[in-house]
């Protein structure tokens, strides 16, 4: 079988009608979706050698591996066992601090705070079949509490600019979890279907596996580098302009390894649902193996791409519904919120996280892949359960709980050894902590969001694969599609009467 055959659709699973061979088709509801001879023929259409997209993105981040990794080694190598060993000292003799330290004195505060994050993630890995979903739970309930914690100890420790970040931190996650507690039993529904998907996917948790590691070695330079900017003699503002730009550097580059776990979870999982089981007959040979190949190839520059903006898009979006769901009767401030509310709904149409699956399974670049997955959505109706979900949301707090926890353990021993640096060691590592945990994570994202794509593509795949699960897919979607409905009507039917004038007496 070549390349061109990967994702196509095998005659023995799916008949003419798009439903299974001898399987019932799906009942018609609200915003049904394409039928199955439409799904054919885009993956017949999508059926050419695959091309290179967005490689100037690729480029890009290749060059900034290249020049970031220079850095990294200069910084970390002038401060090793010897002060201003190359003599940077001299560049930065009007913002002298004359409190230098050498680079070995902080690199192991980084060394715990990676082995922390390993260990959670790979907590994540295994406990992902048994515990996954109580460890989700948790972690939306213990995030507002730790965050409160972290903002009273750094009062005690009279960092007052961090108290107030972490206060307000724990304000917005309080209020986040409060307007969606209503939707948390049908979160955790999807997260529980999306665990057994891939728990009978065993080679995706080898892939984060492997990842893990390719970034565990790149954190070995990037916390050498980071070791000797804490250690260099310029003042605290310095520094933290140098924290923050090695620090995105960091964000990109674990985005781009867990889109890259994305995109090849994704296409797994769409090749299951399409042909029924993964030991189906019908399977193409060595589908990770392709995957694989396509993720770091010609898809590697709409990866690149897209994991510059989807997390920071995703995050502005649950903190904004979160906030804009419990200001009331405020007209200036629901005003304001409003417009950022539509802004940002606009930057989702061209920057989400759907767009991955449409990248794995037909090669496109990523922005014609997230708008084509947003349409697909709104077409269908599908949309409306998506912005009910909270997958994402439940899943990046586990995430953030994780990477406090490296933070807070590399920071309570910098406390011990360098009171003056907590806080650049504590929020660089909890950053490390992130990335790593993120990776294991990622891979049940990838499931929800396959599901969804799949959902909205021909519902009898999901009713194929777990007929009790597609049944209660269905009736949200029929609920929250109701929902929406008599909102609308209410809202133009308040409208029409404010602007109906009243009858002379």
């Amino acid at each position: 079988m070549n390349d061109s055959q990967f994702y196509s659709l095998s005659s023995s699973s799916c008949d003419g009608s798009g439903s299974p061979s001898g399987a019932a088709p799906a009942p018609n509801m609200v915003g049904s979706s394409a039928s199955g001879d439409d799904i054919r023929s885009r993956q017949l259409t999508s059926q050419v050698s695959r091309h290179w997209r967005d490689v100037f993105w690729m480029g890009v981040f290749m060059l900034h591996l290249v020049l970031i990794g220079v850095a990294l080694a200069v910084l970390g190598f002038n401060r090793f066992r010897e002060k201003d060993r190359l003599k940077i000292d001299r560049f930065t003799k009007m913002i002298l601090e004359n409190q230098p330290g050498l680079t070995e004195d902080f690199w192991p505060f980084y060394t715990v705070a990676g082995a922390v994050g390993t260990v959670l993630a790979w907590s994540w890995l295994v406990l992902l079949g048994s515990s996954a979903s109580n460890m989700m739970k948790l972690s939306v309930h213990i995030l507002t509490t730790y965050l409160a914690v972290i903002s009273v100890l750094c009062f005690w420790q009279k960092q007052f600019f961090w108290g107030v970040a972490f206060a307000v931190g724990a304000t917005l996650q309080f209020l986040y979890v409060i307007s969606v507690i209503d939707r948390l039993p049908f979160t955790m529904l999807v997260l529980q279907r999306s665990v057994k998907m891939v728990c009978s996917l065993p080679e995706v948790i080898g892939v984060s596996c492997a990842f893990m590691l390719v970034m565990l070695s790149w954190l070995v330079l990037w916390s050498f580098g980071v070791a000797g900017v804490v250690a260099l003699s310029i003042g605290d503002g310095g520094r933290w302009w140098l924290l923050v730009v090695f620090c995105v550097s960091l964000f990109w580059t674990g985005a781009v390894l867990c889109n890259i776990i994305h995109v090849i979870v994704s296409g797994m999982v769409f090749l299951v649902l399409i042909h029924g089981d993964r030991q189906a007959t019908s399977m193409p040979p060595k589908p990770l193996k392709k995957s694989l190949r396509y993720a770091v190839t010609t898809s590697f520059g709409s990866i690149c791409y897209g994991s510059l903006f989807t997390a920071a898009i995703r995050t502005l979006r649950w903190k904004i519904r979160g906030v804009r769901s419990k200001i009331g009767k405020n007209e200036c401030l629901l005003c304001c919120v409003d417009f950022l509310f539509h802004l940002v709904e606009t930057l989702v149409r061209f920057f989400n996280k759907y767009a991955y699956v449409q990248i794995a399974v037909y090669g496109k670049n990523f922005n014609h892949s997230a708008r084509d997955a947003w349409e697909l959505f709104q077409s269908t109706g599908v949309e409306a359960l998506i912005a009910y979900d909270c997958s994402g949301a439940v899943i990046f707090m586990g995430t953030v709980v994780s990477g406090l926890v490296a933070g807070t353990c590399a920071g309570i021993w910098t406390r011990i050894k360098h009171p003056d640096r907590v806080m650049m060691v504590g929020s660089t590592s909890m950053l490390m902590g992130m990335i790593l945990v993120g990776l294991a994570t990622v891979v049940v994202e990838s499931a929800v969001t396959s599901i969804y794509i799949c959902y909205a593509e021909d519902p009898v795949l999901i009713q194929r694969w777990d007929a009790e699960f597609f049944n209660k897919m269905s009736e949200m979607l029929h609920q929250r599609l109701q929902h929406r409905s008599s909102r609308a009507t209410q809202v133009f039917t308040s409208r029409f009467d404010s602007q109906t004038p009243e009858n002379a007496v």
